[in-house]
């Protein structure tokens, strides 16, 4: 078993790390992290009144002590082979951070976007881009470490749409128009601490829409030279909204292709994509509905335990273009369990070790 921290435990995605892991079979959590105001309790103590999911708190960690994820940096380095990072700081000081556990020679999973841009930080999809990883030969030597190294996730909302449109790369995808309905989990809130979102959408979420255009060209990029180059095409154009729901990202998507496809052909290429063979990979990654009402967001967020993407609505969008509808869950396929899906990739690959 390789024993793991969650630093950022008592937040959103923290607390979905930890019903993850509490029962994980190759990850046994051995220290919990977060900011001085946690630090010193147990971990049950620390969440009381915060705890956001609708299942209680692992009973395995609920009296584990809550350290502080830098004062007690050296207790946490010691009882770990590797971290979850889901900390809710700067970006400098989550880089500062994440470097530092990295340069300890841990191997860093993260969940923020502090390191997301460097060229020599893999941002794995492992259904997706798994052969990103290879760059971490690089980044060791950059850092100096034999075995630390780090791994950031991508952002929450293209997890929804990139898994649907990566299997229709060479058809000749031309341009992407995408626009994201994302619910308010992905902003660490709850109905409970955001009452003005019942009964309301806003139509901005910060730094979103630049993500959503620029993220998914890394995770098709190629690595040349020790560094991931950015994929040139398609051309993303991306609006992204808060809506009032719960967990789930929904994304409404308009492809354009430089000759008409066939939508047997792309449903034909969706039913085939499916999963790797790892404990928290869902065994079909993507699923097509036919229904002309799916998928939804209360109906379809869990499907294979919030791994699964689901894809609906295909229909022409002009001479050769194409519109469906993409829905995956926020704070497990886009966060924490894409995390522990990508920590398992390393695993059994040897980069973790």
């Amino acid at each position: 078993m390789q024993k793991v921290g969650i630093i950022g435990a008592t937040g959103m995605v923290g607390q979905r790390f930890a019903l993850l892991l509490a029962d994980h079979p190759w990850f046994q959590v051995t220290a919990l992290a977060a900011s001085a105001r946690s630090a010193g309790r147990s971990y049950a103590e620390a969440v009381k009144g915060r705890w956001r999911m609708p299942e209680s708190v692992p009973e395995k960690l609920k009296n584990m002590q809550v350290f502080d994820a830098t004062a007690d940096f050296d207790r946490i380095a010691a009882a770990v082979d590797f971290v979850f990072c889901a900390v809710v700081m700067s970006k400098d000081e989550t880089r500062e951070l994440e470097e530092r556990y990295a340069k300890a020679e841990l191997p860093v999973i993260s969940n923020n976007s502090a390191c997301r841009k460097l060229p020599d930080v893999p941002m794995l999809i492992p259904e997706v881009n798994p052969e990103h990883a290879e760059v971490i030969v690089s980044q060791r030597k950059r850092l100096g470490t034999k075995r630390g190294f780090i791994t950031a996730k991508s952002n929450c909302s293209i997890q929804s749409y990139v898994p649907a449109l990566h299997p229709l790369l060479d058809l000749g995808l031309k341009s992407v128009k995408v626009c994201t309905y994302q619910a308010i989990s992905g902003a660490g809130k709850s109905f409970e601490d955001w009452p003005e979102m019942i009964d309301n959408v806003i139509p901005f979420i910060g730094g979103e829409e630049e993500k959503s255009e620029l993220e998914p060209l890394k995770v098709w990029g190629k690595i040349k030279d020790g560094v991931i180059v950015s994929a040139n095409s398609p051309a993303i154009s991306a609006q992204c909204v808060r809506v009032p729901v719960t967990d789930g990202h929904m994304a409404a998507v308009f492809a354009e292709f430089e000759a008409p496809v066939s939508h047997e052909e792309i449903i034909k290429r969706w039913n085939a994509y499916k999963g790797i063979d790892l404990p928290s990979a869902p065994k079909q990654f993507l699923r097509y509905f036919t229904e002309d009402n799916f998928p939804q967001t209360k109906l379809h967020r869990d499907l294979e335990n919030g791994m699964g993407v689901s894809v609906g609505r295909l229909r022409a969008d002009g001479a050769a273009g194409i519109r469906f509808i993409c829905l995956s869950h926020n704070t497990l396929r886009g966060a924490a369990g894409g995390a522990v899906l990508t920590a398992e990739l390393l695993t059994k690959n040897g980069y973790i070790t």
